[in-house]
């Protein structure tokens, strides 16, 4: 992940793709530069990116990958390699919504403050099937880290999904808030709930 007080890298390394992704909770706009995911989100939800934080459309990846061959092809640095994770990121994302994946193998590497690096970090050790609360991730990241801030920081996550934001829910176990909105929570949670807890509340 990338502190957003990092020293100022190459231009190659800040230049972002984007494709748009169409799932069942809507549609996810979902970014990369050449080494890693800098971000997924909901087309409606709340802290939507600015345009640079999108970077260039890359409207299909599979078939720009068809189309262009190699990486050694006459294109913008890192765009092939961009356009990989992207093609990577919606067969992750579709394996998951399709209950066939509860992990993602990406890179990832949002920017954000150090805190909310921490915060995201600790996010993605909460398991598919499982909740915390933001006392329970105040507690595992202080010594002294109010939960209003790690409130804030679970809020602003960048990449929503992938970094399970959406585990998170209150301490007498309400859905609170969430970006993309509670409704969406409340779906990714049932998606992942585990196959013998679904079976035993039919019967």
């Amino acid at each position: 992940m990338t502190k957003a007080t990092d020293s100022p890298q190459p231009p190659e390394a800040l230049t972002r793709w984007y494709t748009r992704y169409s799932s069942p909770v809507g549609v996810l706009y979902i970014a990369a530069r050449a080494n890693a995911i800098v971000g997924i989100w909901y087309e409606d939800q709340a802290h939507f990116p600015l345009p640079h934080e999108l970077g260039g459309l890359v409207e299909n990846p599979g078939a720009y990958l068809r189309d262009h061959g190699t990486p050694e092809d006459d294109e913008p640095a890192g765009e092939y390699a961009a356009a990989q994770l992207l093609e990577l990121a919606t067969v992750q994302l579709s394996e998951y919504f399709a209950r066939k994946r509860t992990s993602f193998t990406l890179p990832l590497d949002p920017e954000g403050t150090d805190f909310q690096l921490i915060v995201w970090e600790h996010l993605k050790t909460v398991p598919a099937g499982y909740t915390t609360t933001y006392g329970d991730i105040s507690r595992a990241v202080g010594p002294g880290a109010p939960a209003q801030a790690v409130g804030q920081a679970v809020g602003r996550n960048k990449v929503s999904i992938m970094i399970p934001c959406h585990r998170v829910i209150g301490a007498d176990g309400s859905l609170t808030g969430y970006a993309g909105g509670v409704d969406r929570k409340q779906f990714l949670l049932d998606l992942e709930e585990p196959e013998e807890v679904r079976e035993a509340r039919l019967f």
